[in-house]
């Protein structure tokens, strides 16, 4: 699961709604310089005070148009006027020195890094991100977003996901601690959305007993269009830690599944051996370019953002090389509007520094176009299910922040923990606004009488 940055509309719906149900640790008084270099110093210098003085400038002339409440340390309250009756969700600046500068200096990343410092926080953090969210294209003057690309970070060119550097960016994030993800996620350890029975206003109530559920019929939706049955042989592109594998185990199929994080391999194995499968399941440490063999169904869910988009050909390409004939593909992924794919794709984000280095979330029309220009593989159906991920997302954070307790005891400080919930609520809002979803998508190969290899059609 990955994001590069929220935008979208309808972020005013929650202005009535309580404050999130938990207290968000504070930061210490002096932080590790160590660990966090960036949050433990305020940028300084000629420049940084002078793009912090223009960032001050436009946050203000931006949030007086806003639903929403800043409040400043002198009793100063900035935001759009609500109805009588209504509230909007509150930002509370406590240094807006130090977030004007950070904000100044790097954009997205100083929003994020000086929220992990404590120059800011939120009563529901969620709330406040989606106002953003749903505005973000028109917060900065038009003529300062054609700026944009001259002044922001790229992205390091050793976070590229050649097959020498992915190793190292899969594990940033996933090799983190197997404890660590066993806070937040259900028994099924799914770290991917789920399908959720319910629907519309029923599904923002969903509560944590149905996430596991919800998890598996995710999974099961992806075999049965893969056609993974007895005596299928299946490819899995990213283990995660072993729930699609076991599930299509039972089924009777046999499973070759790879990923590049050891600390998944590790309990992944360990959960297969323990149900009864180590004939059936074979879990490998090694990049999908690497796959040989032939396999009847290959499934893949959410990994395809850590490809990178220099590589998606690379990754269907591979797909299509070890598929055997009448085989079928299913993937889940998170997806973008193509305009901001385009827009953001080399961009070097909050989430990429601190979460999920080297991402980049796909649009369907690219996914779309690869697939059809560059290989023999076609898109045969879709679902979307952001909604569902919206709430997965909230139950992960509900239950994250539940357990900050035993978070702080497996080593994780009161910064990574506000780090990690700003990547959820980030997260969140994305999908609540609309901007991102998530896609359940099947493909096979085109037959005879279809377009052919490398049409525009």
């Amino acid at each position: 699961m990955t994001m590069t940055e929220a935008t979208g509309s309808g972020a005013a719906r929650r202005t009535n709604e309580a404050a999130a149900p938990y207290t968000v640790p504070q930061p210490p008084a002096v932080v590790d310089a160590g660990i966090w270099p960036s949050v433990a110093a305020v940028p300084s210098g000629l420049k940084v005070a002078v793009a912090g003085r223009v960032a001050e400038a436009i946050f203000k002339a931006a949030v007086r148009r806003l639903p929403l409440e800043v409040r400043y340390p002198d009793g100063t309250v900035l935001g759009k006027a609500a109805a009588p009756g209504h509230t909007y969700p509150v930002m509370t600046l406590n240094r807006p020195e130090a977030f004007a500068a950070r904000l100044g200096d790097g954009g997205l990343i100083g929003l994020g890094e000086s929220f992990m410092a404590g120059d800011w926080d939120a009563d529901d953090l969620t709330a406040v991100m989606e106002v953003f969210a749903a505005r973000v294209g028109t917060l900065v003057p038009e003529p300062l977003q054609k700026l944009r690309a001259l002044y922001l970070p790229r992205q390091p060119r050793k976070e590229r996901n050649t097959e020498q550097n992915t190793r190292s960016n899969i594990s940033r994030h996933y090799d983190l601690s197997n404890e660590l993800f066993a806070t937040f996620l259900d028994e099924t350890m799914t770290y991917s959305s789920a399908i959720f029975p319910e629907s519309g206003e029923a599904l923002k109530g969903v509560g944590w007993n149905g996430l596991a559920a919800a998890q598996q019929a995710k999974i099961d939706r992806l075999l049965d269009k893969a056609g993974v049955g007895r005596g299928t042989r299946v490819l899995e592109i990213g283990t995660g830690w072993g729930e699609l594998a076991l599930r299509a185990a039972q089924r009777g199929a046999t499973v070759y599944s790879v990923t590049l994080s050891s600390e998944q391999q590790e309990l992944a194995r360990k959960r297969v051996a323990d149900a009864g499968y180590t004939d059936a399941v074979t879990i490998e440490l090694k990049d999908y370019r690497a796959v040989e063999g032939e396999y009847d169904a290959v499934v893949s869910v959410e990994m395809i953002e850590a490809v990178g988009f220099e590589y998606w050909a690379t990754y269907f390409q591979t797909i299509e090389r070890v598929l055997a004939p009448g085989g079928k593909v299913a993937i889940q992924a998170i997806t973008i509007a193509h305009d901001r794919l385009l827009a953001t794709r080399s961009s070097y984000t909050w989430v990429h520094k601190y979460i999920f280095p080297g991402g980049v979330i796909p649009s369907v029309r690219a996914i779309e176009d690869i697939t059809e220009k560059q290989t023999g593989l076609r898109v045969r159906e879709r679902l979307a299910i952001g909604e569902h991920y919206a709430q997965t997302l909230r139950l992960w954070e509900e239950r994250f922040m539940a357990r900050s307790a035993d978070v702080q005891a497996l080593g994780f400080d009161e910064i990574f923990q506000r780090m990690w919930l700003f990547y959820l609520c980030y997260s969140r809002a994305g999908f609540e606004t609309g901007y991102l979803d998530v896609q359940q998508i099947v493909l096979d190969r085109r037959t005879a009488g279809e377009a052919t290899y490398g049409s525009n059609a």
